[in-house]
């Protein structure tokens, strides 16, 4: 699987005096078997090894070195004899905290810094790999003519081979003269004692490539490995060779293709007993997921990088390439900073899913503060309860929420000092933007009832005078990046504090579960709010890591959504069951072309399993159930997209995500396998706490790291989960170990053929049921006798209050609290 190295770049101070830096890319998973340390060859850099550092990160920790003068370390005017550049090595893997031993891998002149190493430090080197090596370093004579003149000459012709060297005209010269040329590493090359692989191809255009067979000869007991026609980037023209051979020599105790012992398997199989979920994972899913050290925002700055041309967004037709994009987030960042705004304040986004939310986001994370996201559907009190709950200073809205926005802004001691109010034409193709401008009722409905006042401003208007270049501001992978307001299904919302580390973590855990996913090749159908947690990390982060186009939808139409379908092809869908309900049952659905979504991963409400072979029958791709909690980021776990998927289940933790059943009443105890209890998660995803709660917060995350999600589930042998239940919705009728969920009378209620839907709230530990009928209504006394049949009498509804329709989040989920708000003004009016 590809991922970004340059997540992963690290910069380590290896001298004070002169103060000298080098780069590195530090890879590291979750108990890594081994450290391979990778050292690059004269004129190169660490990014050769990218085939390497990909395939061995998976279950090693992997470290590549830019050396001294070379890639993007420190260029200094010297030395750069052998002995500082030891000196280097030696500093740096104490920097990067390299402890016991490790293997290290050495290419061409990178092989001779790796030998010196080891003769030296034979007691740290578990296994010393030299490619394309040799015991002296003759150039061939153009070469060696080149480097026979002054710097000043070869300033002139850097332009010429900057693309294939990685050194400027001063380094190339210094490292030739006083290292290069000099050295002979064949008396050392027979004094060395480790273990040692020599990897080579034949057809080498640099170096003799008969010198190359006689290092492996020079070398007591030293494996030899002839790759076959390559020349002298062995690791890049023959990589799977290579890492082939390396992992060989690597795995000693596996002696041939039948002996399937080896110390990976042995590791594995002993994390599998623990965890045994990981046995279902397929298609090289790695168990654990290595976190860069970086914030949220460097996903955009490296997809900018990689595919700077690429469609990062299509909004409504109109298309933004990822270098566009990224300058638009930066004008974004800098115009904050230039209202005032310092690290750590918030920012309210009150947006549907527009280009505006994408460049809010991310501009407000460059610029160093917090996002507060809410979601447009949230009622005006609760909207401006959360503006003040967050301390928002900015708040950035469309016209059609002046009037809440002007309010929370006129609050008593409120902290908003800035409003930004942007327009969903903005960002519309031209003809789209003249046809709303010529439309009375359309430029009616995008435009400000009220002039601006003080603290008011144009989104466009305020970004056009700011710069396009990023924000020097000091962002740290653990700072607050996000307060995400929770849906409130039981109880008040409460913000969920999420960190950079957070949300990057559950981007790659995410991405990682969608194996096939190509980088810069996908297109996202981004129709989920991601105002919501669940669209802030499926519809969001995880396509901007990929380098993915987003196909923004404002809001869900199905005829709109087919129509956008059938245009523009996208290959994944996340979303939520009622979406893929209306999709299915759409006449004539085959006509949009829906056959190009290959993934799609449903969340934040069980998925019926004839929604989902519908579904997979209609696209040919595979469509999951998942489950996530916004304390989570917030996906924890997911069916396999080309695994054992089971019925009914949420399927089995994401890499690098722990998952247990605990006790209902203390939450401390594992339950055993098949038993209810409630389900608790740990990983690098779970919240920082809840925002200004800390009772809350401790009621549910406990100091090693385990979050109790609230939900009553069961886990089975395989470690597939079951949610039962909310816990926050069950009660205790009889016995204080015997729990009644909502789903044991509703069953019941929905064997009664005039209910269409049903919802049961336990209010002081008695139940009540909320009914809506069918065209034929049925009595309360008639559904309560029908209970009292099938239920034991702790479990028939006291009252049973019927509803035209129930209290919904934006997914569909039923708002209990609000349901008990209904039975007591129902029961104060009676």
């Amino acid at each position: 699987m590809d991922i970004d190295i340059e997540l992963y770049r690290r910069e380590i101070r290896v001298s004070s005096e002169p103060r000298v830096q080098l780069s590195a890319i530090d890879i590291a998973p979750d108990h890594p078997q081994r450290t391979i340390v990778f050292i690059h060859g004269y004129g190169g850099q660490a990014t050769q090894w990218q085939y390497q550092l990909c395939d061995f990160s998976v279950q090693n920790r992997v470290i590549a070195l830019d050396l001294r003068g070379h890639g993007r370390s420190d260029k200094p005017a010297g030395p750069y004899h052998m002995a500082q550049i030891q000196t280097d090595l030696e500093n740096a893997l104490d920097v990067l905290g390299v402890a016991g031993k490790f293997v290290l891998v050495g290419h061409s002149f990178g092989g001779a810094v790796a030998a010196e190493y080891a003769a030296a430090h034979p007691n740290r080197i578990e296994k010393l790999v030299l490619i394309a090596t040799t015991g002296e370093f003759h150039l061939n004579p153009l070469y060696r003519f080149l480097l026979r003149l002054p710097v000043s000459v070869l300033r002139l012709l850097a332009p010429i081979v900057r693309d294939w060297l990685s050194a400027p005209p001063h380094v190339m010269h210094a490292w030739y003269h006083t290292t290069v040329l000099p050295w002979n590493g064949w008396s050392l090359f027979r004094s060395l004692t480790v273990p040692t692989l020599t990897i080579r191809g034949s057809r080498d255009l640099v170096f003799d490539h008969a010198l190359f067979e006689e290092t492996s000869q020079a070398i007591p007991l030293a494996e030899d490995v002839n790759v076959g026609s390559s020349g002298h980037m062995v690791m890049l023209e023959r990589r799977e060779a290579v890492n082939r051979a390396i992992s060989c020599s690597l795995d000693e105790r596996r002696q041939s293709w039948r002996d399937e012992s080896s110390s990976e398997t042995s590791a594995r199989a002993a994390l599998v007993k623990k965890r045994p979920w990981l046995s279902h994972y397929k298609d090289n899913i790695p168990f654990t997921v290595a976190i860069p050290q970086v914030p949220l925002h460097q996903l955009l700055r490296s997809s900018d990088r990689r595919f700077p041309r690429k469609t990062a967004i299509i909004f409504e037709g109109r298309r933004i390439s990822y270098r566009r994009l990224n300058q638009e987030v930066n004008r974004f960042a800098n115009a904050l900073l230039a209202l005032g705004i310092v690290k750590g304040d918030r920012v309210m986004l009150l947006l549907p899913n527009l280009p505006q939310i994408v460049i809010g986001f991310f501009g407000t994370l460059k610029a160093g503060a917090v996002v507060v996201f809410t979601l447009p559907s949230t009622e005006p009190e609760e909207l401006i309860r959360q503006a003040g709950d967050a301390g928002a200073r900015v708040v950035v809205t469309l016209p059609q929420f002046e009037e809440v926005a002007r309010q929370a802004k006129d609050q008593p001691n409120t902290p908003i000092q800035h409003i930004i109010f942007t327009s969903a034409t903005d960002y519309l193709p031209l003809m789209k933007r003249l046809g709303v401008r010529f439309s009375r009722a359309k430029r009616s409905e995008h435009s400000l009832k009220q002039p601006l006042s003080d603290g008011m401003h144009h989104f466009d208007r305020l970004l056009a005078p700011q710069s396009k270049l990023t924000p020097e501001v000091d962002v740290r992978p653990g700072d607050l990046a996000s307060i995400q307001y929770t849906g409130g299904t039981t109880a008040a919302p409460k913000g969920v504090m999420l960190s950079h580390r957070n949300l990057v973590a559950n981007a790659l855990q995410t991405r990682h579960w969608i194996p096939d996913a190509k980088e810069g090749c996908e297109r996202f159908l981004c129709a989920i709010p991601i105002s919501h947690s669940y669209g802030m990390t499926t519809a969001l982060n995880v396509p901007i890591a990929l380098g993915a186009t987003l196909i923004l939808k404002a809001r869900f139409e199905v005829t709109d959504i087919l129509e956008t379908i059938k245009r523009y092809h996208p290959t994944i869908f996340p979303g939520v069951p009622q979406m893929y309900v209306a999709i299915k049952d759409k006449p004539g659905v085959r006509k949009y072309g829906v056959s190009s979504i290959r993934a799609c991963i449903s969340g934040s409400a069980p998925l019926p399993m004839e929604v989902q072979e519908a579904f997979e029958k209609l696209t040919r791709g595979r469509l999951v159930e998942g489950y996530g909690l916004t304390e989570a980021s917030p996906v924890t776990h997911a069916n396999p997209l080309n695994g054992l998927r089971k019925v009914g289940s949420i399927g089995i933790p994401l890499p690098s995500t722990e998952a247990r059943v605990v006790g209902l009443r203390h939450g401390a105890k594992d339950v055993p396998t098949g038993q209810i209890g409630e389900l608790a998660v740990r990983g690098p995803q779970v919240m920082l706490g809840y925002w200004n709660d800390p009772e809350a917060t401790d009621a549910v995350l406990r100091a090693d790291g385990w979050l109790l999600t609230g939900d009553v589930a069961q886990a089975d042998e395989e470690g597939y989960v079951r949610i039962i239940a909310r816990k926050a919705d069950m009660w205790y009728p009889n016995k204080p170990d015997q729990p009644a969920f909502p789903r044991d009378v509703e069953e019941v209620l929905f064997e009664v053929p005039q209910v269409k839907e049903a919802a049961v709230v336990a209010i002081a530990g008695q139940p009540i049921a909320f009914v809506i009928a069918k065209r034929e209504r049925p009595t309360s006394q008639a559904l309560i006798a029908y209970c009292k049949r099938r239920l034991p009498p702790e479990l028939v509804p006291r009252v049973v209050i019927f509803l035209d329709e129930f209290p919904r989040t934006f997914i569909g989920k039923v708002l209990r609290r609000e349901l008990a708000k209904v039975f007591e003004q129902t029961r104060s009016d009676t």
